[in-house]
């Protein structure tokens, strides 16, 4: 099959969170069962230019209309790591990927519906049919939209769209605006409840929503999300549109990529281990003592790595920290905060803790650091509020680090608590599970893991190596993506 994937993140060489990683594994995986794969991203100024080789043009003149008018743009072609990448670049006075960042600009609606008009035109006039264009999350929502409304009309009426959405929690509100900017037009026609109002501001519209009832299948990123965004309340009000779409609506379990997290070949961590040389982990954890001017002892050391945002658990994040250091552990924080009241609070605790020697606050984001600290840490808290799948969690399996997670989403598919998971026999379990949202919750399940590694020593490493032993990779999630590609297609 041809496959295009149009999207607002590719990792490395853009990434802001999972969207990234996600984008670049399945595709690798998809090629790798000999599947033709081209991605379609913006050109961000800020993008990692050193993880694209011979990047060069591939289309100089591309037109896209906008506003009644046209906007010149250039489409540039290279390859991330083996994939092969299209970068859309407008040459606009709005300057619309040129800021410096990749997300949080006052006009992000108006930014991502240009880009998504500015993928289709660019499989439009460069004649590239594929077999189904998977698109996500909201930055994408009016592809689906857009093609069945009006490039269907204009030789496009083969394509097919998988729409995959990563976090409900932002689905793109915008006005009348974007109608006449990108050419829908009919005010009345798309603001009917059917189809792009919001289902509960009926001045707005939204992409999420097109995006859901456009798209010939709409999967989120864990059979369990998808479970909880119908029947419970983690889909920010678009539970009765998937109610309505519930015969295209699935959930398929993310994976991380063998290639980048894999203990026994990381390059990012001085002693390579696998689950045959397990002690070898404790040289990392010697590694990142020493990195992170941590005191040098026998204690545990528990994690954190993560967005530093209200969706994290952030009033648990805190509490963890000096549970941890009261319950005898150390504790490593790796995040960046997404607004700056977080922000602001997560560096006073820095400077109130900088001379304790059993913590490390990092406040910000480092690939390599990350690398060190799931090879170096031996447990890993994850307390969100809701997660749709989580990679947190299936890198700490993978580095015989032992997740301390809330039940929700994909954490409570892919963690099964040590104590008292009736579904898995002892030998199958993997870490710690709470499930409300107080601290008193997460000190039950913190402290269940502190006491078998101080307690039962020889216990903490079997279930350490167990979860070592699931494989999380892209194999079994690319074999549903297929599936779902096969179906649309021969609708």
């Amino acid at each position: 099959m041809y496959i295009v994937q149009i999207a607002s993140e590719c990792a490395p060489v853009i990434k802001a969170g999972g969207l990234g990683d996600v984008v670049y594994g399945l595709s690798r995986e998809l090629e790798a069962r000999g599947h033709s794969i081209e991605i379609i991203l913006p050109k961000y100024n800020n993008m990692r230019y050193d993880h694209i080789w011979g990047l060069h043009d591939a289309y100089q003149d591309l037109c896209v209309p906008w506003y009644g008018d046209r906007i010149h743009c250039s489409v540039f072609c290279g390859w991330v790591h083996g994939r092969l990448c299209f970068f859309i670049e407008p040459h606009s006075e709005d300057f619309y990927f040129d800021r410096g960042t990749y997300y949080g600009c006052d006009d992000d609606p108006l930014r991502f519906a240009f880009f998504s008009k500015a993928a289709l035109e660019f499989l439009l006039k460069s004649n590239k049919r594929p077999d189904v264009i998977h698109c996500h999350d909201w930055q994408t929502g009016l592809v689906p939209v857009m093609l069945y409304e009006m490039y269907q009309h204009h030789g496009m009426e083969h394509q097919r769209v998988l729409y995959t959405i990563h976090n409900f929690k932002h689905q793109g509100f915008a006005g009348t605006e974007i109608l006449w900017a990108t050419g829908l037009n009919r005010e009345a026609y798309y603001f009917h409840y059917d189809r792009l109002r919001d289902n509960f501001n009926p001045f707005s519209l939204n992409f999420m929503k097109g995006g859901i009832v456009y798209a010939n299948h709409v999967n989120t990123v864990s059979p369990h999300h998808a479970w909880e965004a119908m029947h419970e309340d983690c889909s920010f009000g678009l539970g009765h549109t998937l109610h309505l779409k519930g015969f295209k609506f699935s959930g398929i379990l993310n994976g991380i990529d063998p290639k980048i997290w894999n203990p026994e070949t990381d390059d990012h961590i001085p002693s390579p281990y696998s689950s045959a040389t397990f002690e070898d982990k404790t040289l990392n954890q010697k590694a990142l003592r020493e990195k992170l001017l941590l005191r040098v002892c026998d204690k545990p050391i528990v994690a954190f790595i993560g967005r530093l945002d209200d969706q994290k658990g952030m009033h648990l994040v805190h509490h963890a920290m000096y549970h941890a250091l009261n319950r005898g552990a150390q504790f490593v924080l790796l995040g960046s905060a997404t607004d700056r009241q977080t922000n602001d609070w997560f560096w006073h605790e820095k400077h109130f803790l900088n001379d304790n020697p059993d913590i490390h606050l990092e406040l910000s984001f480092n690939e390599e650091l990350a690398h060190l600290i799931y090879a170096g840490a031996n447990m890993m808290v994850v307390p969100s509020k809701f997660e749709p799948c989580g990679l947190t969690q299936l890198i700490s399996l993978r580095y015989g680090t032992v997740p301390v997670v809330r039940g929700v989403g994909g954490l409570v598919s892919t963690v099964f608590d040590w104590d008292y998971d009736n579904e898995h026999p002892r030998e199958e379990r993997t870490g710690f599970v709470f499930y409300d949202t107080d601290q008193y919750a997460m000190e039950s399940a913190l402290n269940r893991a502190i006491d078998l590694y101080y307690n039962e020593p020889q216990l903490f490493q079997q279930l350490a190596l167990q979860g070592m032993q699931y494989d999380y990779s892209w194999k079994n999630s690319g074999e549903e993506y297929i599936a779902i590609y096969d179906r649309i297609r021969h609708r």
